[in-house]
């Protein structure tokens, strides 16, 4: 069976109408159809789609502007098309107050998800270093095992042994927030791609650093709006807790090439 033929017909799209390859897909392949947006993966687990529009509908729930969902099977999703537009950086620090507003809610998800193609496990705690130690951090070095030294991974048990996070309280997150996942569309902008589940909002906010792509006056909007402490600043930063999250999926992914950044983490506490 042809995925994109199979999801065309599954939405209800014209059979007629071609098909571009859109860039920036680093773990699926996408093309515009039209007024929509067809995503594929080959080798995809059963619910690798489902989990990200399960995402989608957390973000839309949460406030935040997101495509609509047209299909998804374990084949692929069809999603609404967002004309990009120019950059409005002050909207988005609006979107991300909005977004990261406290919900009564234990962190984590009912369902498992996916960062990148990596998957995480379900599971909800009112704990938050307990939870993102758990079923966050655990599995990605249990992903990472190929590249790690018995010495490196020596040191990041020690490191997870003492990590204490700091908390602000649960709140929605989109989970992998570099500048790729982010679209300027004519209505403001869009998320894409998330890993969405309750968090803390400084996972979203050292994604945002550690690869760049966003101005400082987006940080200071927030900042203005919801004071960011000096230990958020801390854990979010280069040497923190967050960006070691984000950097160990790179290891599992792309291999060894990423290790140099979880060392310079670790090697801090020894």
């Amino acid at each position: 069976m042809d995925p994109l033929s199979h999801l065309r017909r599954a939405a209800g799209l014209d059979p007629q109408q071609p098909l571009t390859h859109l860039g920036g897909g680093d773990v699926a392949q996408v093309w515009r159809c039209g007024e929509a947006v067809i995503k594929t993966l080959r080798g995809a687990p059963s619910d690798f789609f489902r989990a990200e529009a399960r995402g989608l509908a957390l973000l839309h729930e949460a406030g935040a502007l997101a495509p609509e969902v047209l299909f998804v099977d374990e084949h692929g999703i069809v999603l609404q098309y967002l004309a990009p537009s120019a950059p409005r950086f002050d909207a988005l620090a609006v979107l991300l107050c909005g977004l990261h507003q406290p919900v009564a809610e234990p962190y984590g998800s009912d369902h498992p998800l996916y960062l990148g193609r990596l998957p995480l496990p379900a599971g909800t705690s009112t704990d938050w270093t307990q939870h993102f130690v758990e079923r966050r951090l655990t599995p990605l070095i249990a992903q990472s095992h190929p590249h790690l030294s018995p010495a490196l991974r020596r040191q990041l048990d020690r490191y997870l042994a003492n990590l204490v996070l700091p908390t602000e309280g649960p709140c929605v997150v989109h989970g992998d927030l570099w500048s790729g996942n982010l679209l300027h569309t004519a209505d403001g902008p869009a998320l894409i791609d998330p890993s969405a589940q309750i968090g803390e909002r400084g996972l979203d906010l050292a994604m945002m650093k550690l690869f760049g792509g966003f101005p400082e006056s987006v940080f200071d909007g927030i900042a203005r709006r919801r004071p960011i402490s000096p230990e958020v600043n801390a854990a979010i930063g280069p040497r923190g807790a967050y960006q070691l999250y984000f950097l160990l999926a790179h290891v599992a992914m792309f291999g060894p090439g990423w290790l140099g950044g979880v060392r310079q983490i670790v090697d801090r506490r020894g």
